[in-house]
């Protein structure tokens, strides 16, 4: 059975039923076959011909949604389960069926229908372990419909609830807390995340030996209350217990999406510094969210793997990425989540990335996302230090660097000392390296040292500046990062010409120009072709974008037919159509000069992060995920 199929009976769930299209049903359902064969075709149609509540159909649609979640077809669960919810006589549990179906539409990406059906769950008889769950799921879409400070409320409240009926499920909701109040960044009430650390704090206990999540809400609590020498063992061993579960054994799909998401163990690894780490959690989510169909969990993942890529200098990988994120947000009819001001602010695009900035900043503050502030601060500083504006840039970068965010260091600090020296601010260049140097001593990633000698550096004079940009450069090289190591050669060859060694400037400047023009880091690039002029040397500037270069869907749509997707699969990937799928398609071989798919291997770049799912989600016009037909 198809999911196609699946998903347009979710869709019939909402338009009604006549006598004949009962009969039609029953008919069906009796010559569906052999139930083993074929059980979820012939529950389905079964469920539709039946009159009124029957619970032994109802529980046949429950195993039915078991199975089609297996499969990756949380659609088609949520449809099943729905079904099987109003067939249920039982009060009791006919509301927890409609819990069950409102978490499934919430993991699908139907944020509203997921609330519409809580409300039903209300009306069902009292129950105080289900009244905390509806709770918790109400924060979490709060969440997830970038409503952060309501999502915190509402998660926290449920966590005091749950800590007396299930003290396992309660320091996991105090997790995702957490995550909700470091993202509502303290907007709209000062304290609000240390708040919500040592509320934490003052939870129960673990009962028993310590899981991964207890161990990660402890370091994350700590890392807010104490700082990060103190928390900086509990982050490390929850690292390596997160990077060490297994999805389907250790966790269900869900579960092991949420604990490794964006929000929890991806600010581990970056306030560990551990770009290998953050960059292996971004891939595997993204893939494991394609393989379930779990579109919430895939906008985040996409956005958590985009960053990745722009600080490896990796732009058109990061804009499809991006795009992908637009694409499923436009279905789905959740919000994006925003990331496109920074790659254009790494463009060096300023009219764009100014508009996108200003946008950010004003949506997120009218929604308490005080994260998303900060990020629009840090797309300000990359803008304004590629385009030379050192000031404008020290600013935006000194207001992420005193609200400290969670996992913001790596973005921030480099920023902020690079601007602070220019503007002969010395005091914040030495306080940005207090910052970093307290993270060096307990933890020796190549990636902290290279940044932590690369602002020594900008502090020094003579040969110990010149072994200080050498030692970033060497230790950058080992990382990842490779747009922080074009700009480690940009900033050394910038220290040589005012040194007046025109000829080793020429050779860091000329390396430095040719990573960041290849990269496509637009402000940055010409930094290093004006520094090289200075020199006498001339380099080539970078034109605009050629008719001959790749737009970021033509680039998906090329990727998803060299691994060997059809034109109604690619559509149905990207929530386009197969025609218009076929139409870019052909503007890719025009571009690309070759005359089939099977020249598309030989032409493309290697793609390892972007996983092709085991079965793209069908969702068949007109019915789209949270919209009624």
């Amino acid at each position: 059975m198809t999911l196609a199929f699946l998903v347009a009976g979710a869709c019939e769930v909402m338009t009604g039923l006549t006598l004949r299209t009962v009969e039609r049903h029953a008919r069906l359902g009796q010559r569906s076959g052999d139930p083993q064969l074929d059980p979820d075709r012939r529950a389905w149609h079964l469920a539709r011909a039946t009159p009124g509540p029957d619970e032994n159909v109802a529980a046949e649609l429950e195993r039915s949604a078991g199975r089609a979640q297996a499969r990756g077809g949380l659609a088609a669960a949520a449809a099943f389960l729905e079904r099987s919810a109003m067939l249920t006589v039982d009060r009791g549990r006919r509301a927890q069926r409609q819990l069950a179906a409102a978490r499934t539409k919430h993991a699908a990406g139907a944020l509203d229908a997921a609330l519409g059906l809580l409300v039903a769950v209300e009306a069902g008889p009292p129950d105080p372990l289900r009244t905390a769950e509806v709770e918790h799921l109400r924060g979490q879409i709060a969440s997830q419909q970038q409503r952060s400070s309501d999502g915190a409320r509402l998660l926290l409240s449920a966590a005091r609830r749950l800590e007396r009926l299930d003290s396992a499920l309660a320091r996991e909701t105090y997790l995702e807390a957490l995550g909700a109040a470091v993202w509502a960044g303290d907007l709209d009430s000062p304290g609000g995340v240390r708040a919500a650390a040592e509320a934490v704090r003052a939870a129960s206990p673990a009962s028993g030996p310590p899981r991964v999540v207890d161990v990660l809400l402890d370091a994350l609590a700590l890392r807010l209350t104490e700082g990060f020498t103190v928390a900086a063992p509990t982050l490390t061993q929850a690292l390596e217990l997160v990077l060490a579960l297994d999805v389907g054994a250790d966790l269900d799909v869900g579960r092991w999406l949420w604990l490794t998401g964006g929000r929890t163990s991806a600010n581990v690894a970056l306030e560990l510094w551990d770009d290998e780490s953050w960059h292996a959690l971004a891939a595997r989510q993204v893939q494991v969210a394609r393989d379930a169909g779990a579109l919430v969990h895939l906008q985040f993942a996409l956005i958590f793997l985009a960053r990745t890529h722009l600080l490896a200098g990796e732009l058109p990988t990061a804009a499809r990425l991006i795009e992908e994120d637009r694409l499923i947000a436009e279905a789905t009819g959740n919000p994006p989540v925003a990331s496109a001001m920074t790659l254009a602010a790494w463009r060096g695009q300023e009219a764009p990335a100014t508009e996108l900035i200003e946008a950010t900043v004003q949506e997120a503050t009218a929604l308490g996302q005080g994260r998303l502030v900060s990020f629009a601060d840090y797309a300000r500083a990359v803008l304004y230090n590629g385009l030379g504006r050192h000031d404008a840039a020290r600013d935006a970068a000194r207001r992420v660097f005193e609200r400290d965010p969670l996992g913001f260091g790596p973005f921030v600090v480099p920023e902020l000392a690079e601007a602070a020296s220019r503007t002969g601010d010395t005091a914040l260049v030495r306080a940005a390296l207090d910052w970093l140097s307290e993270r060096t001593q307990v933890t020796r990633a190549e990636w902290a040292l290279g940044i932590e000698a690369r602002v020594r550096a900008l502090l020094s004079d003579g040969g110990e500046a010149e072994s200080l940009y050498r030692e970033s450069i060497d230790r950058l090289g080992r990382t990842r990062v490779r747009a922080e190591l074009a700009r480690a050669h940009l900033l050394y060859g910038e220290w040589l010409r005012r040194e007046r060694r025109r000829s080793d400037a020429r050779e860091q400047l000329r390396t430095a120009h040719g990573m960041l023009d290849a990269m496509g880091i637009g402000a940055f690039a010409d930094r290093a072709r004006r520094e090289l002029a200075a020199t006498g040397e001339t380099a080539r500037k970078r034109t605009a974008e050629t008719s001959d270069e790749l737009t970021a869907q033509e680039a998906q749509v090329a990727r998803l037919a060299r691994d060997g997707l059809s034109n109604p699969e690619i559509g149905a990937r990207l929530f386009i159509s197969a025609r218009t799928a076929q139409h870019h398609l052909s503007k890719v071989f025009t571009k690309l000069a070759i005359s089939s798919r099977g020249q598309l291997n030989r032409v493309l770049p290697a793609d390892p992060d972007t996983v092709t799912p085991r079965r793209p989600w069908i969702l068949p016009p007109p019915c789209r995920l949270g919209h009624r037909p």
